[in-house]
């Protein structure tokens, strides 16, 4: 990770969760530029873009609809977001068959009949306004073709955009445990794991376009085999975890120290009490609230505020006035807690420091698995 927000984030499954921070992400480049005073990009070639990847599996889940909803708000709000999904399409959610549908959700024309008595009258309606970049899946300079024109797209118009990749072989099970054989005819998966991508490519590169020899690529193939071997061996020979305070450290997120108050920041003044020592009504506590909010984003200016309808107040008027003192600094969002908090944790991920507003404990479970 640069200090740009740029670099790998590790995630686990499901692969789906990635995608709310990867948006967020996107909409925080331009927010932490701003406000961070970062140089300005000398070409378009340099402007960040965010790049997430899933398979057609992972289109039904929840992560990733709400994450592609927000982008697609972005595009309609004319919010820069560039956002690149890379949906890897090969017809099997394990053992469950997709038929295409990955497909059929992202296209973006749907031909409709304009007359509901004549089939054959169709308009052609604009489904989502994010191109989609089709791409042979099998065919690595195609998908590097598709993949550069996507990204280059979303680079250029900050705007989101969508690789499929299309008509891959799925070489192996989805793990080790996935049973093929319980749902597939031998033959189907033998014929399966002779598909190698791989060489195809190398064919492409040596025959096609020149670009070596195929001496180099076996070279090139056994160096890899030796650096892929090395890291394995070195991942097995890692100490295993065995208690729970080696999983704490190893998975959760460092405690960070709390500063110390200033000496008599307490006891200096009495808030309850008048100027000759009368007792006076005592502040309801969102005014409170907004006060150390304030002080919070007057000391740090990477802290955000974020949250549904913050801008003028909130449900609770706890940033009333914050909007207008702060400018860019606190951002409305649209009612979806799962965008809300992964939007959080990519705009952390850029260098900001989000507060994220959830006015209602009840709707922390729209959010929780985030």
């Amino acid at each position: 990770k640069d200090d740009f927000g740029g670099g790998d984030y590790v995630v686990t499954s499901t692969l789906a969760s990635q995608c709310p921070p990867a948006v967020g992400r996107a909409l925080g480049f331009s927010i932490a530029d701003t406000i961070l005073k970062r140089n300005k990009y000398e070409s378009n070639s340099k402007k960040q873009v965010s790049f997430v990847t899933i398979g057609d599996g992972s289109v039904h889940n929840a992560h990733f609809l709400s994450a592609f909803n927000l982008a697609r708000h972005a595009r309609f709000r004319k919010t820069k977001c560039p956002v690149v999904f890379g949906v890897s399409d090969n017809g099997l959610s394990i053992s469950y068959p997709t038929d295409g549908y990955a497909d059929y959700l992202f296209t973006k024309y749907a031909a409709r009949p304009k007359d509901q008595h004549d089939p054959s009258s169709k308009v052609i309606m604009d489904r989502d306004g994010i191109p989609i970049f089709k791409a042979n899946g099998c065919d690595m300079m195609d998908v590097y073709d598709k993949t550069f024109q996507a990204v280059d797209y979303s680079r250029k118009s900050s705007a989101p955009s969508l690789i499929l990749y299309q008509e891959i072989t799925r070489r192996f099970g989805h793990a080790a445990t996935d049973r093929q054989h319980a749902y597939l005819d031998p033959s189907v998966v033998d014929q399966m794991a002779e598909t190698d991508v791989i060489e195809s490519g190398i064919m492409q590169a040596v025959e096609h376009y020149g670009a070596l020899t195929y001496g180099e690529a076996m070279d090139r193939f056994e160096e890899i085999g030796v650096l892929s071997r090395s890291a394995f061996n070195s991942a097995a020979d890692e100490p295993k975890i065995s208690t729970r305070d080696d999983m704490i450290a190893k998975v959760s997120q460092p405690m960070a120290q709390v500063p110390p108050l200033a000496a008599g920041l307490l006891t200096s003044h009495d808030f309850n009490q008048g100027d000759a020592g009368k007792r006076v009504k005592k502040d309801v506590m969102r005014k409170h609230m907004t006060r150390v909010i304030s002080e919070v984003m007057d000391s740090d200016p990477k802290v955000v505020y974020i949250g549904e309808d913050v801008e003028h107040g909130g449900y609770y008027l706890v940033t009333e006035g914050l909007a207008k003192k702060f400018p860019g600094r606190v951002i409305d969002f649209p009612p979806d807690e799962t965008t809300l908090l992964g939007a959080a944790m990519g705009f952390s991920q850029v260098g900001l420091v989000p507060i994220v507003e959830i006015p209602y404990s009840k709707y922390l479970d729209c959010g929780a698995d985030m």
